[in-house]
Parts: C-alpha cells; structure tokens; sequence
C-alpha cells in the first residue's frame, strides 16, 4: 500500500491556518504531512510564507499520529547544518518520534535573503554533502568538531534528542545527485515520477550493501467542482510548476518566477496538473508515481481559499483510493 500524504503549502496559508488544515488531514486519514520550507512564496499571488519549523512545532502539538516531514529543507546558506540538526532534534522530540528530515540544495528564492553569493549547482551539491555528514553526526549524538571546504563546527552537541534517530532524506533531480546522495542519506526525494532515477537510486544503495528505502513524491492538483476555476488558479499560482528544478533553483524573486511564467496559459497548466472534480484523473496521475516505484506520495492542493472544503468533502476518499494503488 501506498503511503499518502497531505502538504502544508506555506507559501499559500497562514501558520495558524496550516495547523487546522494539519489537524484535519489527520482527522481524514492520510499517512504524513510534508510542509515547504520558504522564505518566499514562488508568487506574490500566493501571498504567505511563514517559518516551516515554527509551524511544526506547532503541529507535533496539535496531532498525535501522523508523520510529520520538510520538503525540504536546505541547510547550506540560510541556516548552518548544526543548527538544522538542533531543530530536528527538537521536532522528533516534540512529535514522539514522527518526525523525517529531508534535505535539499535550495532556491535562490529563498537563500538570497542572507546576503550571500548563490553558488553553482556543483558548488552546492558539495556543501549539502557536508551538510548531511555534519546533521547524521549531531544527531547520532556526537560532540563534533568539523571543518571542511564550506562549513565548521566548533564542539557541537545536540542535547535533547529523540529515542529514534532522526531519519533523512534527500532531494536528488539526475545521476551525478543519486550517485552522491543514496548512500549518505537514508531516504529519496523526487517530485516527477521518474522510474528511470528510482531504479538508479535502488541499485546504488544495493551496491553498497544498504537496506530499502522510502521514495517520497509530491504531486499538485487543483481540485474544485469547476474545473475552469481549478485550471485560472492552478495558473494564477502554480504557473511556475513546469519550468524543471535547474531553473526554479536559480531565480531570484517572486517578480523573476512571475516574468518567467507570462507565456504560461491555463491550458498549459491544466495539461501538467490535474484540474476540477474528477478524481479519476487524480488518481490516474498519481499512478504514475506508484508504477515508477514510489512508496510515498504527497498531495498538494492548491489555493487557500477551497483548502477546508478539499479536507471536509474530498481528501478521506481521494486518500483511500490513492493508498489502494500500492
């Protein structure tokens, strides 16, 4: 069975809101929440984008039994790895133990707000690497003193840790990410049903001598009974969506993302992300995840303002039937 989750789209709800929303997928049955980790929201129409781990914390209070996980959380420019490991740490406490870290190389979106240099792809593939060594040491309980050829740490030590170790996961978009990546963190994620990346994935974890792994995708959809007013707010929020990782990582601002996106028609979007009432054709694009050999699956529904009533009237059964295609 697949493992079905519910995003907290910080980009598009306020904390206080995404905590009632959290609270209410649960209450409907799905197995996990993912929330985005922004400074930014990738449009002003978005329009929110508060502090993810703030607002887990909040949720590790306010539910009981759902996993709670970043997707993602960089740790290389805006925050520093050992504090990373710290707020982990504290969240798996929080939680009981709900909690899964997944790692990413960011967007300049949200790490230029620290008014440092955006590094090159490769640049920051290698400072992730000693992010992740830097996060696995701290919160296996080491005291750590690190220093490599982007990050130091002087005499680190996480004091309140979980009885389980905090697990990890990794944002990877092409071969030379699995390569680096499958076997220095304990789980994949991706956000395009590439069967092709998980296979990659499967057999370097296996050359190594390393154990199964979760894959862990993430889907939008525009649900709405009016399947024109699902595609003009797919397109008034998610219009960036088609645009590929390698070009999302490198724009600057909400103003970039809306310039970039202004050849992008409702159509376009309507293509790419399954739009209006139709569950069928949810269900039909979610298996393409399932057949290209992901575990896990996170919905994200778009918009705020029909957010209450997808959780109230269509996600206990969307949520059934996704689980059903494992």
């Amino acid at each position: 069975m697949t493992r079905i989750g519910y995003t907290l789209m910080t980009e598009q709800s306020g904390p206080r809101e995404l905590v009632g929303y959290a609270q209410e997928a649960e209450r409907q049955g799905f197995d996990f929440l993912v929330s985005s980790d922004h400074y930014f929201p990738w449009l002003d129409e978005q329009g929110h984008a508060p502090n993810a781990w703030v607002t887990l914390g909040a949720v590790a209070h306010a539910t009981e039994r759902i996993e709670l996980m970043t997707y993602v959380t960089c740790p290389i420019l805006r925050y520093h790895p050992a504090v990373v490991a710290q707020q982990a740490a504290t969240l798996g406490v929080l939680s009981g133990g709900r909690f899964l870290l997944n790692l990413g190389a960011g967007e300049n979106l949200n790490e230029h707000v620290v008014g440092q240099r955006w590094p090159a792809v490769g640049e920051r593939h290698d400072m992730l690497e000693e992010a992740v060594e830097i996060i696995r040491a701290l919160l296996d309980g080491e005291r750590l003193t690190f220093e490599g050829d982007h990050f130091r740490v002087d005499s680190a030590k996480v004091w309140d840790l979980p009885d389980e170790r905090v697990e990890i996961g990794a944002a990877v978009s092409g071969p030379q990410s699995i390569e680096r990546f499958a076997t220095a963190v304990d789980h994949l994620v991706a956000v395009e049903p590439d069967a092709e990346a998980v296979e990659h994935w499967k057999g370097v974890r296996s050359e190594a001598g390393l154990g199964e792994s979760r894959r862990i995708g993430q889907m939008p959809i525009s649900w709405h009974p009016d399947p024109e007013v699902a595609a003009r707010r797919a397109h008034e929020q998610f219009r960036w969506f088609g645009f590929g990782w390698k070009v999302n990582a490198d724009l600057p601002t909400t103003e970039a993302f809306d310039a970039a996106s202004q050849f992008v028609t409702p159509d376009d979007v309507a293509d790419a992300i399954p739009c209006g009432p139709d569950l069928d054709a949810i269900v039909e694009a979610a298996s393409a995840y399932v057949e290209a050999g992901f575990t896990d699956l996170a919905i994200v529904q778009i918009g705020d303002e029909k957010q209450q009533e997808f959780l109230d009237e269509v996600a206990g059964p969307l949520a059934e039937r996704l689980k059903a295609l494992g």
